[in-house]
């Protein structure tokens, strides 16, 4: 099927009626923070109405194999993106898929496993936005995109101590995957809707141990939550809204979040869009903002944004009564 006709065949068939599921994408670089983004994501929906997939399972060689080739896992070549195209298509309809497994861990590809398409699809990974075929099958596409110091520390971090590589091994492979990931992973930042970056504020020295801050870029290619309320009732430190040039020099919206105000200002911010959300009572989710060791403010808005997108495209005249809680 081609990307126009998936298109066509989910525009004819309404979210509404849970004939599809609602399908978000997260692309970025390796350890640019997609699972933790994402894991908020799915536990505030809930887990039984969520499916999680991530397209590095779909991996067409393990790492043993890998070690002789001369690409590395950001190629497409040594993906089975052909696979991946067909199932996105087919979870994008309603129809369950049997998903190849890679586990990071090991390096090994293991038993595949059956994926049922719930109310929400979730998607992230490498290479999710690659071809248009893949866009096609997606209502909400975001990239993330860390400073290359952080995210490169972020790495070094994370296989470290959870998937048995040296620091020196971490390095090396960085600086192979450097060609390939400016050729296939950061071209995929221009068919996002929203462009999501974790950084330090430039220019303040902030001490140790502060969270870094977060700069949404909204393009105008999805319909964004009315911030008016937000804004005006948040300290202009804590969230503030400015038009800027994309890099095609096309202007868009550029939310900042910042990381560096106290928490009582930041729970002003996520009390007001859990309201926008159309939930009155309580307080927004404390699963929101999980780092696993730490929290971060700035991911916790962020996740909410994302939330009211994920629940105006299932039902976009109430998404509030979608989440537990809802009116």
């Amino acid at each position: 099927m081609t990307h126009k006709l998936i298109r066509i065949q989910r525009v004819s068939e309404p979210v509404p009626a849970h004939s599809r599921p609602v399908m978000i994408s997260v692309a970025g670089d390796s350890a640019a923070g997609k699972t933790t983004l994402t894991k908020g994501l799915a536990q505030v929906i809930g887990l039984e109405r969520v499916a999680v997939i991530g397209v590095d399972d779909y991996h067409r060689y393990d790492r043993q194999e890998r070690k002789g080739l001369p690409f590395t896992a950001l190629h497409p070549d040594c993906n089975y993106v052909d696979i991946m195209e067909q199932h996105l298509q087919l979870l994008a309809t309603g129809q369950p898929i049997l998903k190849p497994v890679y586990d990071h861990g090991s390096g090994r590809l293991t038993r595949p496993e059956l994926i049922e398409p719930k109310e929400f699809v979730i998607v992230e990974g490498l290479l999710p936005l690659h071809t248009r075929l893949a866009r096609a099958c997606f209502d909400v596409t975001i990239y993330l995109d860390p400073p290359e110091n952080i995210r490169r520390q972020w790495k070094i971090d994370r296989d470290t101590q959870g998937r048995g590589y040296t620091a020196d091994q971490v390095v090396d492979e960085l600086r192979r995957r450097e060609q390939e990931s400016a050729a296939f992973i950061r071209p995929q930042r221009r068919f996002a809707d929203i462009i999501i970056r974790f950084s330090p504020v430039t220019g303040r020295e902030d001490p140790p141990n502060t969270p870094l801050s977060a700069e949404l870029v909204l393009r105008p290619t999805i319909r964004h939550p009315d911030l008016t309320k937000i804004l005006v009732a948040s300290e202009p430190r804590a969230i503030h809204l400015k038009l800027g040039r994309d890099e095609d020099g096309r202007p868009v919206d550029t939310l900042h979040i910042h990381g560096y105000v106290p928490q009582e200002e930041s729970q002003v911010v996520k009390k007001a869009i859990w309201t926008l959300l159309g939930i009155d009572s309580g307080d927004p989710p404390g699963i929101l903002g999980d780092l696993g060791e730490g929290r971060s403010e700035p991911l916790a808005i962020t996740q909410l944004l994302l939330l009211y997108q994920l629940m105006a495209a299932a039902e976009p005249a109430s998404a509030g009564r979608l989440l537990p809680g809802g009116p």
